[in-house]
């Protein structure tokens, strides 16, 4: 009914005359794969059931409205003036996916925009991502027939997000989103773009998505330090390895390899990229026999590589993984997303979901003085026009 509601708000805004049409688009978790997308790894995100609702009505000039329930701040642009701006905040998410888009000669029009969202800000469940998926599919369906292949939106708005925002980010978000079905995950190799839908059977247990409520601003954060590590890592090995990108690597050549990384940070920041791509293959193998136990290691075995070798946890996440694979239930968790605060998941028992959160609640709110917030979806189905008949 949500989508219902944002249709009445926009009419009360923009009011209720022309053909207005509704979209949305979801947030993603990464089960398990993290920060190798852009070293050229194996990912394995889904889209969730909640995430962004869009209205919008196309206009017969040049000018774009852009309006959200969420924030105050609206903006009013044209499609000759799509510049970045600081003040312009969470509008710069569209306005970069329609600058890109009007740039590669895609028809482009003016439009009156109303967002609305239920992914928590900041919580590292793709905002954002989701936020420049649903405008490129409006502008595709609005002015270009919905003829687009969706892999050139999903890489298109990772161009957006890398060259208008400035954010260096590998293409995993805008894929899970664009390309997410129902009831599956993605195994996606960032290296080709080849992917298979997998089936998420997780037997008697639930991905439970817990948000630490340390918000994180991904492009105020260490990300693109990151990133810079590890293309000097990758620069070095080169020059003893035929690779292109760092997850090419099986473990046993980067252990025979890494003395040739001398920097302590770079070594480590190469030995969680290899392991990790073969910590998703591991988990694709565990889940295909219907071993649950063995994935939920291999979650947890991702958090702590997260935490020791790339650093990107922080003490509000390692608290809540702590917390939750002390209580009841539990048998895997990890970060999820880029870091430094944002959301956690954890592979609970159903059963004992109630006593699994009070445990995890109380822990936590004792070790940060905050307090934990818990989200349950299923897998849904990526951005898509929602119908109003």
């Amino acid at each position: 009914m949500e989508g219902k509601k944002v249709l009445e708000s926009f009419k009360t805004l923009y009011g209720a005359e022309g053909d207005i049409r509704l979209f949305h688009s979801p947030g993603r978790i990464n089960l398990i794969g993290e920060h190798i997308d852009y070293n050229g790894g194996y990912v394995f995100p889904c889209a969730l059931e909640f995430g962004t609702f869009g209205v919008v009505r196309a206009r017969e000039d040049k000018v774009v409205n852009l309006a959200s329930t969420d924030f105050d701040l609206r903006v009013t642009t044209t499609l000759d003036d799509l510049q970045y701006r600081k003040e312009d905040d969470w509008a710069n998410y569209p306005k970069g996916v329609i600058k890109i888009m009007h740039d590669q000669g895609y028809s482009v029009g003016g439009m009156d925009i109303l967002v609305s969202g239920n992914i928590p800000n900041g919580a590292g469940l793709s905002s954002s991502a989701s936020l420049e998926l649903l405008t490129a599919v409006m502008v595709e369906k609005l002015f270009n027939n919905g003829s687009l292949p969706r892999v050139d939106l999903v890489k298109l708005c990772q161009k957006a997000e890398n060259e208008y925002v400035g954010v260096n980010c590998g293409i995993m978000d805008q894929f899970a989103i664009g390309m997410g079905k129902k009831d599956r995950a993605i195994l996606l190799d960032c290296d080709t773009l080849n992917y298979d839908y997998v089936s998420a059977d997780l037997k008697g247990y639930t991905l439970v998505i817990m948000n630490t409520n340390k918000r994180r601003a991904l492009n105020e954060s260490k990300y693109n330090e990151r990133r810079t590590e590890c293309d000097e890592a990758l620069e070095a090995l080169k020059k003893y390895k035929d690779i292109t990108s760092l997850c090419q690597l099986t473990p046993e050549e980067f252990e025979e390899a890494k003395d040739k990384l001398t920097k302590d940070n770079i070594s480590k920041r190469a030995e969680h990229a290899v392991y990790e791509n073969h910590r998703v293959k591991k988990a694709i193998e565990a889940l295909n026999s219907g071993d649950i136990h063995s994935f939920g290691e291999l979650l947890t075995a991702s958090h702590n590589s997260l935490r020791d070798l790339y650093e990107v946890t922080g003490e509000a996440l390692d608290s809540i993984v702590s917390e939750a694979l002390k209580a009841p239930g539990c048998i895997g968790a990890r970060m999820t997303g880029a870091g430094f605060g944002g959301c956690a998941i954890a592979l609970v028992d159903k059963k004992e979901i109630d006593s699994f959160m009070d445990s995890v609640k109380k822990g936590y709110l004792n070790r940060t003085g905050l307090k934990a917030d818990f989200y349950f979806s299923g897998i849904g189905e990526g951005t898509e026009e929602i119908s109003l008949k």
